[in-house]
């Protein structure tokens, strides 16, 4: 299990957040050419031409305003998967809760191990580590990959469609041509992203935890990796962006006003307390 340096694990949601950006940053590299029904391939048959056909549907609703569609169909699929991923933020915010209530006794138990050396107390450590885990219903990894791994595919194939899908390339929307790059939606994007970091992080709070750090530090790569691509890519994709990370941003709030509306959980500090009069 991967941690921190101190001791606490690292979701690994986190790691495919990184994999998962990485990945859509190479395939832009390969993602060359147009969409059609003969483009080759299960991915862009079932997933990513179903994808600009959408597109193209939807513009047509707008007179031919291909920038409406990007921006409606960014929202729709944002939508669809917000019931999963507002589940999973509300788990992760349940558990972070439970965390903090637990962390007078993680640090007693590092200190009773904190002179000992050997690897036989090293192994204890970790094991009564996770049975205090387990005695508070703290599961670190809760929610796992399973939400990431759902959405993948389907973000995945809306990015190629947006990038490949022909008519994209002779459109423009606002003040830029959807098919060349634009001066300024690079800073548009990379704001959009930075913005919804930061407030992911105050909602989160992880942001100036020092055993959340490496997770705080990982929520900037995002916003840069954005803006970087996004000087080489054609303007479609940053406005796609964009409006993904303003939508996040509103789930975000809106994720948090229902875990502030939720009870609290009184049976976490009863638990703690059992277990400081038994020591």
């Amino acid at each position: 299990m991967p941690t921190t340096n101190k001791g606490f694990p690292v979701p690994r949601r986190y790691i495919l957040i990184f994999v998962f950006l990485t990945f859509v940053l190479m395939s832009g590299c390969s993602a060359s050419g147009t969409i059609d029904a003969s483009t080759p391939g299960m991915f862009n048959h079932y997933v990513v031409y179903p994808f600009s056909e959408l597109i193209q549907h939807i513009a047509g609703w707008f007179g031919g305003n291909y920038g409406i569609s990007i921006v409606v169909m960014t929202l729709l699929v944002r939508i669809a998967l917000m019931p999963l991923m507002v589940r999973q933020q509300l788990g992760m915010m349940k558990q972070r809760v439970k965390m903090k209530r637990m962390e007078p006794e993680l640090k007693q138990l590092k200190d009773k191990y904190k002179s000992s050396k050997d690897p036989e107390a090293a192994r204890q450590q970790q094991m009564e580590t996770m049975q205090l885990y387990q005695r508070h219903g703290v599961n670190p990894l809760a929610m796992g990959c399973l939400p990431m791994l759902i959405q993948l595919p389907i973000l995945t194939g809306l990015y190629y469609a947006i990038r490949m899908t022909p008519e994209l390339k002779t459109h423009s929307f606002l003040w830029f041509e959807l098919g060349a790059t634009d001066r300024w939606m690079p800073f548009v994007a990379a704001g959009a992203y930075l913005v919804q970091s930061l407030i992911t992080q105050r909602m989160s709070g992880t942001a100036g935890s020092g055993s959340q750090q490496p997770m705080a530090a990982l929520m900037y790569v995002s916003p840069i990796m954005m803006g970087l691509f996004s000087f080489t890519a054609p303007a479609a994709l940053p406005l796609y962006w964009t409006i993904g990370a303003i939508f996040m941003i509103g789930q975000s709030l809106l994720t948090y006003w229902l875990f502030r509306r939720q009870p609290s959980d009184d049976s976490v500090p009863a638990v703690a307390a059992e277990v400081k009069a038994k020591a």
